[in-house]
């Protein structure tokens, strides 16, 4: 019988339930995994199932184009949304935000993580994505931009829709994207004032893919990373020139890797060196690995690299309602249990009031303050990067209690809630 295409149909039970589980996201063979546990003598086979979604997809159109559809979606949502076309009518840039990530970005507004990921919809359309980082360290969506091409107008068409979409009184403190020059010129552009930073693992990486083959030894190779690592962990401008000056001499002999070096990262130097990088508040933030862990979690949600524009759409809109439900039920629990550990007289007035990220890395300092016989001369990087005291400020506190104006807004909870939006 299952030769028949007619006894291979889905009932219209059927149907409805494949609506709702690929609404929802759900693989085409967990679907019908999951109608054959309901229904062990069904026949139905995988294109019985691609040639319903196929339908249902057609009907949600209702006669318009997929480009249509998308911005009639578009409004319907809520979204912020920019489109550019090109002469002959075909859209070439599209830069959208869901109204929650609205929220997220402006309550979240000082340090976002910038990268392109490929290979999300049958266009071949880049996708530039841009990550927040919320009070507990971790990341959300902020707003998406599909591209034509990775150009410096291309960048600055979408950061300026990013820009206008912060306000005039959000405007990020850092940047941080790989060693994009296209990129890195656009938010030269757009954000003056910001500072960009380099992501440091790709720098490694490519130091590495660059470099090794100039070694022979292991030995020699390990030696080498460790005296690039000490020019790139400089903590000032002197030493930074003495790492320097130490690590050409060290391998004046290789005068192709000393080119490579000083041609590609030294002019970059206040990008990713230590000395000048600890000077703003990143947060810890300096590497773009953020933004790889996000577009992995997003290509789950996608599943094939074909679909439409409209159906990434979706499948975007499912990771940020996930997302954001995660981060406010995080939110809403912070903000009533503490960590034993935490109840000491020095967090009396920070429990409940700021998250247990920040409270562990002012606990970390708490210890260095009260163990450490004698602490290290004081740079001001810890303070200047994450917005928190530092161990020397904590033992040279009169009340040996930490007041919330000495905390960033970023790791403060009592200034957020979020309850308005619903997912």
């Amino acid at each position: 019988m299952s030769g028949h295409p007619s006894c291979r149909r889905f009932s219209e039970e059927e149907i409805v339930r494949i609506k709702d589980m690929n609404k929802a996201g759900i693989a085409p063979r967990q679907i019908l995994s999951s109608l054959r546990q309901n229904n062990p003598n069904l026949l139905a086979v995988s294109r019985t199932l691609y040639n319903v979604k196929a339908k249902i997809r057609k009907d949600s159109l209702g006669g318009r184009t997929m480009i249509q559809a998308l911005m009639d979606e578009l409004d319907e949502n809520g979204f912020k949304y920019s489109v550019e076309h090109d002469c002959e009518g075909h859209l070439t840039h599209l830069f959208f935000t869901y109204p929650i990530s609205i929220a997220l970005t402006k309550s979240y507004s000082t340090v976002f993580v910038m990268d392109c990921t490929y290979k999300t919809n049958k266009y071949k359309m880049p996708l530039l994505d841009i990550i927040g980082v919320s009070s507990f360290n971790s990341c959300f969506y902020s707003c998406f931009a599909f591209l034509q091409k990775e150009g410096e107008k291309d960048y600055i068409w979408a950061l300026s829709m990013f820009r206008n979409l912060l306000g005039v009184s959000c405007q990020p403190s850092v940047i941080v994207c790989d060693k994009e020059f296209t990129l890195i010129n656009a938010i030269k552009v757009v954000f003056p004032s910001t500072t960009n930073l380099l992501c440091v693992w790709h720098i490694e990486k490519n130091i590495v893919a660059k470099c090794k083959s100039h070694f022979e030894e292991g030995e020699d190779w390990d030696t080498f990373l460790s005296n690039w690592t000490c020019v790139r962990n400089s903590v000032s401008e002197s030493k930074y020139h003495e790492a320097l000056q130490y690590f050409e001499s060290r391998y004046k002999e290789k005068g192709v890797l000393l080119n490579y070096i000083r041609s590609t990262w030294l002019p970059l130097k206040e990008l990713f060196v230590v000395a000048w990088i600890e000077k703003c508040i990143h947060f810890g933030n300096h590497a773009t690995s953020r933004a790889e862990g996000a577009h992995g979690i997003l290509k789950k949600y996608l599943q094939v690299s074909t679909g439409d524009l409209s159906m990434v759409k979706d499948r975007i809109c499912l990771a940020i309602k996930n997302q954001f439900q995660e981060i406010k039920a995080q939110l809403s629990s912070e903000k009533i249990n503490v960590p034993r550990h935490f109840k000491i007289p020095l967090f009396k007035d920070l429990v409940t009031y700021v998250s247990v990220f920040a409270l562990e890395e002012l606990f970390k300092q708490y210890k260095k303050s009260k163990f450490d016989i004698e602490l290290l001369a004081c740079k001001g990087h810890f303070s200047a990067t994450m917005g928190l005291p530092c161990s020397h400020k904590i033992r040279s506190l009169e009340s040996e209690v930490l007041d919330l104006v000495d905390i960033n807004q970023q790791w403060r909870l009592d200034m957020r809630s979020f309850s308005e939006y619903e997912t």
